[in-house]
């Protein structure tokens, strides 16, 4: 049997291409503290760089996560977002935070985090929390009800809730895989 010169060279490349497409993630540097002057650094993930070598403690620093934010609105949840805006050394580093106050009865309305995948712990209370898988999956909803300490996640893109089912305020934590997450809600 003989194999054209065209199938040999489609075969070698199926072949080699895997292996010439590896890369090292690895950062060029130790860290890409974000700022706001456009005459300052190198521009990275959307931020421009401090110069490290004027890079300071704060710049990875943020304080008031143990106050409650204000759940007097029509949802009665407050989000506290720390994200690279808050604590200019997460720029590039692929991580944010947020503090979730319920209100009795309130909820984080149904949204999505279009950059990140979350990771929900709560703190105090009882949540319903849930998320709903693509149209490839059916539309399933996938939901618990959890108790302080337990962790729920949300995978990224995955339109996603949590409704306070307590009578007494409830608090919870997430980490997001992106230091800007966003977040696409009707509300």
């Amino acid at each position: 049997m003989k194999i054209s010169q065209s199938i040999l060279a489609v075969i070698t490349l199926a072949l080699v291409i895997p292996f010439g497409n590896a890369y090292d993630p690895s950062p060029l540097q130790d860290f890409c503290v974000a700022v706001n002057n456009l005459n300052n650094g190198v521009f990275v993930n959307g931020k421009f760089c401090k110069d490290p070598k004027q890079a300071k403690a704060d710049d990875f620093f943020y304080s008031g996560l143990n106050m409650a934010g204000n759940t007097d609105n029509k949802v009665k949840s407050n989000v506290t977002t720390v994200n690279v805006d808050q604590i200019p050394g997460l720029n590039t580093m692929g991580i944010s935070l947020v503090r979730i106050d319920y209100a009795p009865y309130g909820q984080n309305p149904p949204h999505t985090h279009p950059r990140a995948t979350e990771i929900l712990v709560l703190i105090e209370g009882t949540l319903y929390v849930g998320f709903v898988s693509s149209n490839q999956d059916n539309n399933r909803l996938f939901a618990k009800i959890l108790h302080p300490g337990d962790v729920f996640v949300f995978p990224i893109g995955m339109i996603h809730f949590q409704v306070n089912m307590g009578k007494t305020p409830a608090v919870a934590f997430a980490g997001l895989s992106s230091q800007n997450a966003g977040v696409m809600s009707s509300i």
